[in-house]
């Protein structure tokens, strides 16, 4: 066990991360500790007025290979992972004449703030992969119950203050910071391996034979992920043969899918950037999240940052009932208001996503109507002080991303989805920049048709399969989805537009298997279609819109949301 408050006792102090170092230094300096350091840790504890040795004290040997070997000498690792219920053991290290190490606190070079530079080069970043502090780390967690590890600058003040106060630090305490060290080490290993295998598809990316076959039209790496399994033991050739998920609770949240189930909010160590809900979330008004608000919100932002124009979508269970979107900036408010008349009655009580900064004029129109939760990139004094009137309501902040690179990065990122006893993992569904559409009818679509139905082919694939989404003048009017036969959706959604079907455009996420979607959306008053193609019995379908005078086009890809 480590040794009581009054006791002499060794640490070592080797932390990138200098926050809480002088409280620490002092503290132990005070209980008696001969502490230990490498150089700039050892420098920083000077300048606090703390007196510290250098690790070359305990190994006899000096830092060489320009600071890459400090640490990596039995001095260190026999002082730290000697048991001592050991007699043998605490022999052999008086018979060398070793010190045993009762405390280390360690934290890793800045591996993640290295690679989130710009332009960052490969050798910059494997020069930031830290050897010795893991393997300090991992030596001290594994004889916890000798040796205290700290490798959270957090824990200090806890820490020492349960040392003084009850004259040791308690195993349960100890079992602790042991098991969220190797969670740090792990989470610090999985960052660099991700890090290896994305830099080494962008360096093939780039090479004169990726940029050839670009060229050729060839297809892409991120279309090459999409391609059918043909052996179901094969691997995807670019993907990790190995995924592993850190999650770090962000916090807790108001309860789950219903009041009775517990819920919390992780954040992914990888994938989590300031352009991510979580990564950069902010409330700034209203109660507790829950479970379903945090779903909702992000399918909300999700969906209006598949628009460049300014948009907004209100969402409900997380499917869209209402979206809408516009060319004028100044026009925010009146684009708000189609989108919540495109199903008010649906809308009540729903999650609203807006891909622009709120205002006083917006925030008021928003304010008429209840909603749980609004999630836009900011809002301005005056909008925040209307909206928290509304006591339910939740304001979430979650800026956009600056760059474009960013945004290619967020597009790139992998989706998991949990099935019993493994993960299904796939690329993130993403809209091109220019939707290919491949007329089919003896009619073409108009400027205008070709505008709506652009707008309604972005919307349709945030609707769950089957699904169907009319449209008018960049409006959403009817909304059919998540129904098992397709000519329901269409039933459905041209149900919900009613006399607004009249002179609108039809989305389908998917082909028509039947000519009975296109004929039931003729019947309504529908003018244009958008759809992948594919079935059969296109011919029979293509048909269908050339009887009814429905322009057709097809886009050669589908977007399902199961």
């Amino acid at each position: 066990m480590p040794p009581s408050s009054h006791q002499p006792f060794n640490a070592i102090i080797s932390v990138s991360d200098p926050t809480n170092l002088e409280t620490l230094g002092r503290a132990l300096a005070d209980m008696g500790a001969s502490i230990y350091s490498t150089s700039g840790t050892k420098a920083r504890l000077k300048a606090a007025g703390v007196e510290a040795y250098t690790v070359s004290d305990l190994t006899g040997f000096p830092e060489i290979l320009g600071g890459r070997i400090k640490t990596l000498h039995p001095g260190i690792h026999s002082g730290i992972l000697a048991r001592r219920d050991d007699p043998a053991q605490m022999a052999q290290l008086q018979e060398h004449g070793l010190q045993a190490i009762d405390l280390v606190a360690v934290n890793l070079y800045p591996f993640a703030q290295t690679i989130s530079k710009e332009d960052v080069t490969l050798e910059e970043a494997v020069e930031q992969i830290d050897i010795g502090g893991p393997t300090m780390i991992r030596a001290a967690a594994k004889n916890f119950a000798s040796v205290v590890v700290l490798s959270d600058p957090a824990d200090y003040d806890s820490v020492i203050s349960e040392w003084r106060e009850q004259g040791e630090v308690s195993q349960t305490t100890r079992r602790h910071l042991a098991a969220k060290a190797f969670r740090h080490v792990s989470e610090y290993d999985t960052l660099i391996a991700r890090f290896l295998v994305d830099d080494g598809r962008r360096t093939a990316d780039d090479s004169v034979e990726g940029n050839k076959q670009k060229a050729e039209g060839s297809i892409t790496l991120a279309q090459s992920k999409m391609e059918p399994i043909q052996n179901p033991k094969s691997k995807i050739q670019n993907f990790p043969p190995h995924l592993a998920l850190n999650l770090t609770q962000e916090q807790a949240l108001r309860y789950g899918e219903n009041p009775h189930q517990m819920a919390a909010l992780y954040r992914d160590d990888l994938s989590a950037s300031g352009a991510t809900l979580v990564g950069s979330l902010k409330q700034l008004h209203g109660p507790e999240l829950s479970y379903n608000n945090l779903l909702d919100a992000d399918a909300a932002l999700g969906l209006v940052r598949d628009y460049t124009m300014p948009a907004v979508a209100i969402i409900k269970h997380a499917t869209p009932c209402g979206i809408a979107c516009g060319a004028d900036e100044n026009d925010i408010a009146e684009i708000f208001g189609r989108a919540l008349a495109a199903d008010a009655q649906s809308a009540f009580g729903g999650i609203v996503g807006i891909n622009r900064y709120v205002d006083g004029a917006l925030a008021y129109h928003i304010a008429r109507t209840r909603f749980d939760v609004l999630v836009a990139p900011g809002f301005s004094e005056e909008a925040i002080e209307i909206l928290a009137r509304k006591k339910n309501l939740r304001l979430l902040a979650v800026p956009d991303p600056e760059e474009e690179e960013h945004k290619d990065q967020m597009a790139s990122q992998l989706a998991f989805r949990q099935i019993s006893g493994g993960f299904l993992v796939q690329t993130r569904d993403a809209v091109d920049d220019e939707i290919a559409m491949e007329p089919v009818t003896l009619r073409h679509p108009t400027l205008e048709e070709i505008a709506d139905l652009t707008f309604a082919w972005r919307a349709v694939k945030h609707v769950r399969s089957n699904a169907i989404v009319l449209a008018r003048k960049l409006t959403t009017v009817g909304i059919g989805g998540g129904q098992t036969s397709r000519v329901d959706a269409v039933k459905i959604a041209t149900e919900k537009a009613g006399t607004h079907a009249l002179g609108s455009v039809m989305a389908s996420d998917a082909f028509f298997p039947f000519p009975d979607g296109i004929e039931a959306a003729a019947q309504a008053g529908v003018t244009a279609v958008i759809q992948p193609g594919g079935s059969v019995n296109d011919d029979a379908v293509i048909e269908a819109a050339d009887v009814a005078g429905l322009a057709m086009v097809f886009t050669r890809k589908r977007h399902f949301k199961h």
